[in-house]
């Protein structure tokens, strides 16, 4: 993760360079002193779970490896200016992808060692962004901020558990997510590439309904991963 982090951040700086040295007419011109406007974005992500084990367990060694494939996220902005250089954004949208759980400490068949979890978020986060000055057309960023996340996909409230074949997760999460980016202005409108880290604060895993060899283990599980993330202003 974070060799992709330095390559978008070198791809940054070089796009940077470029239109600095070739753009001399500015578009939006009046863009920035808007006190409060609207966009939308899409983009990919690349979640994962960060999993901590319990020191004292009944299993031996727990192991649980995570894959997971790309996903998408869309949603809406609402950014309200707070200061030449400070902007609070409101970024509502969805997050979806799929993550296989392998419970490599479980010595029995496949079914009993592979868990799937299709997680489809409600992503509600308020997001401070941190400007520098205008360059031409172009303004590099940084931002940082919380979220609370809604899993609809989570099974919380499915009375059977790991036990059935049912891998479970709770429905109310809390995140942080941060990211680096640069606006670039164009003649219609304003195109802000960005990549993002998002980190899950809360427990996001539903204990089985009895002592189990799948979540006995397992101290802590929550989400995190990496977003490229599209916005247009």
């Amino acid at each position: 993760m974070n060799k992709k982090i330095l390559f978008f951040f070198f791809v940054l700086l070089t796009i940077t360079k470029i239109f600095a040295q070739r753009e001399r007419v500015l578009n939006l011109q009046n863009f920035d002193n808007r006190r409060f406007h609207y966009g939308y974005y899409v983009g990919l992500n690349k979640n994962d779970f960060k999993i901590s084990y319990k020191q004292n367990n009944k299993t031996n060694k727990p192991d649980v490896s995570v894959a997971s494939n790309i996903g998408f996220n869309l949603g809406l902005i609402a950014d309200l200016k707070l200061h030449d250089n400070i902007n609070l954004r409101f970024e509502p949208g969805l997050i979806h992808n799929n993550k296989t759980l392998t419970f490599n400490h479980i010595a029995r068949g496949e079914y009993q060692k592979i868990r799937e979890a299709s997680n489809t978020y409600l992503h509600l986060p308020l997001i401070f962004k941190f400007s520098v000055n205008r360059l031409n057309n172009l303004r590099p960023y940084i931002l940082g901020g919380v979220s609370y996340d809604y899993n609809f996909s989570s099974n919380e409230k499915n009375k059977e558990d790991n036990f059935f074949g049912e891998f479970r997760q709770k429905s109310n999460i809390f995140m942080y997510e941060l990211g680096i980016g640069i606006d670039i202005y164009l003649h219609y409108f304003k195109f802000s590439p960005s990549i993002r880290g998002l980190f899950s604060i809360s427990n996001e895993l539903k204990y089985d309904n009895k002592s189990s060899q799948w979540t006995d283990p397992i101290k802590f599980m929550g989400t995190r991963g990496i977003f490229i993330h599209l916005a247009f202003e």
